[in-house]
């Protein structure tokens, strides 16, 4: 079965505007688990825009689910996550001025960088993953930096289907069917997200290679309509509808 983390993030978002506790982001781990997610993510910003330091043993305590951490590859993140020890570490690329992340982590360039990062949490325990493009080049140095997860960046897929370029999302969606097969290929897990919604998901979900899709912004913004149980058990039918149909 196609696995679903929920990022959690954009709970404290809310909550960091006006200050306090409420919404909660340990809330929203509570409810995960009963609404059908498998994992719960949470990105640790280094100007902790959203989720916070006194968050992060709260949230494991909520849940039962894996804890998925995404970091920028520094020297304080990885002490961070040497004491937190979560049950994986996702590295991200991060700029202070950025809305979210804008693309992948280029991991073929920041290889001198990344290396000694990945050894440190792997040395923890944690299962290390790299946000990366779908991209060869990048999934071939991924493999030689013994991460055994790379987590395919969706975001140009899912801009070309909000502008309705019908060819430019058949392009895409090869891109990350091909990147998947290669990742896998190698021996390396991919998993898939970002920009990912009840509108554009089946396509990706039916990649068959890959073992998880993580998804945040859009179910906590459907969260505010119809309340987050509801929003993650129709993306958890749409993922399993399009695995299905794939068999099918």
């Amino acid at each position: 079965m196609l696995r679903l983390g929920l990022n959690i993030d954009h709970v404290a978002t809310i909550r960091n505007a006006r200050g306090g506790a409420h919404p909660d982001p340990v809330r929203a781990a509570a409810v995960a688990q009963s609404a059908g997610a498998d994992g719960i993510t949470i990105h640790l910003r280094e100007d902790r825009r959203h989720i916070r330091d006194s968050d992060l043993e709260a949230i494991r305590s909520a849940t039962r689910l894996p804890i998925n951490l995404e970091m920028a590859a520094t020297g304080e993140m990885a002490e961070i996550a040497e004491r937190f020890r979560p049950h994986a570490a996702c590295l991200v690329p991060e700029k202070r001025e950025e809305r979210t992340t804008e693309g992948g982590l280029d991991v073929a360039g920041l290889h001198n960088t990344i290396a000694p990062i990945v050894r440190r949490l792997k040395d923890a325990g944690c299962r290390v993953s790299l946000f990366i493009e779908p991209d060869p080049v990048q999934i071939a140095v991924a493999e030689v930096l013994g991460a055994p997860v790379v987590e395919l960046h969706t975001g140009r897929y899912a801009e070309l289907w909000l502008d309705g370029d019908e060819a430019g999302v058949a392009r895409e969606l090869e891109r990350l069917q091909e990147a998947a097969r290669e990742a896998a290929r190698r021996g390396i897990e991919p998993h898939a997200g970002h920009g990912l919604t009840f509108e554009n998901v089946k396509p990706v979900a039916a990649i068959p290679e890959l073992a998880e899709l993580n998804i945040g912004h859009f179910l906590i913004g459907e969260a505010i309509f119809t309340g987050l149980e509801t929003a993650v058990k129709r993306m958890r039918a749409l993922m399993d509808e399009a695995r299905a149909e794939k068999v099918a």
